[in-house]
This record gives C-alpha cells, structure tokens and sequence, in this order.
C-alpha cells in the first residue's frame, strides 16, 4: 500500500497484512515471504523499508480497485503463478524487526486513535424513519353491475 508512494515500514506492511487477511503471519513466515518475493525480482529493500520492483508495481496496478480484499488477492495470486522471476538478490531480514513491527502494530490497535486503514463498516439496511408510514391501501372498488 505504502509501496507505491515511499517504501514501506515494517509495521505498515503488518497493518496491510492485518487489513487484508484479519491477522498478521509469524515472523519466520514474513522472513521467508520477504526472502522469496525478492529473490524473484518483486521486492527491493530501499531507505530503511521495502518497494515494489517495476514489474511489481505492473502486476498491482492492473487489479481492479472495485473488487473487495479477497477477490484482490485471489486475482494477484494468478498473476503470480503467471509471472516469470527475474534472479535478484534475497533481502536479509531478522525475525526481531518482524516481532517489534507486529507488538508496535497491536499496540496501536489497543489505543483510541482513529486507523485509517480499516475499511468503513457497510450501513446497515434502510431504516424507516419516524413518521414516514406506508400509505394506507385503497379499499377495492366494487364492479359495476349493468
């Protein structure tokens, strides 16, 4: 998300993964993620956090900004079985930067701040307003006999 603008901190990327999925992977797991998608030419580690390649920004960009989280995803993981890597060099993390991002982003979680990363709640179902009735139905005409 931070990705397109500037490079993302590590507890941006936690917020994002919370967003999109409810909760966010263990540290080992974004270790190896981080390794495996940079090796493959789509992560480049730049000014203290990480960025999309150009061939990454490519296959973000055409996802249809319409579709929820899931349909989102499922659409990228096709186009990642589609794409071919490009040798790159693996970022090298360690799994404490990882476990300090995912305590600092619960942490935030507990305050009363706004976050603006969760999607606003969908309204609920139209409610009737005070005063506003249905209209009393007309009585049937009786038929005309000739």
């Amino acid at each position: 998300m931070a990705s397109k603008r500037r490079p993302a901190e590590p507890v941006e990327i936690i917020a994002a993964i919370d967003l999109m999925q409810s909760s966010a992977p263990g540290e080992g797991k974004l270790v190896e993620t981080i390794a495996r998608l940079s090796e493959a030419g789509l992560l480049v580690e730049r000014d203290g956090g990480l960025a999309l390649t150009p061939a990454a920004e490519q296959l973000v960009e055409t996802l249809s900004a319409k579709d929820d989280y899931p349909k989102r995803l499922f659409d990228l993981r096709q186009r990642l079985a589609d794409y071919t890597p490009v040798a790159a060099p693996a970022i090298a993390h360690d799994a404490a930067v990882w476990h300090a991002a995912i305590l600092e982003h619960r942490a935030a979680g507990k305050t009363t701040a706004k976050n603006l990363l969760m999607p606003k709640p969908a309204p609920e179902a139209a409610k009737a307003r005070p005063g506003q009735r249905q209209r009393k139905p007309l009585p049937k005409a009786k038929s005309r006999q000739r």
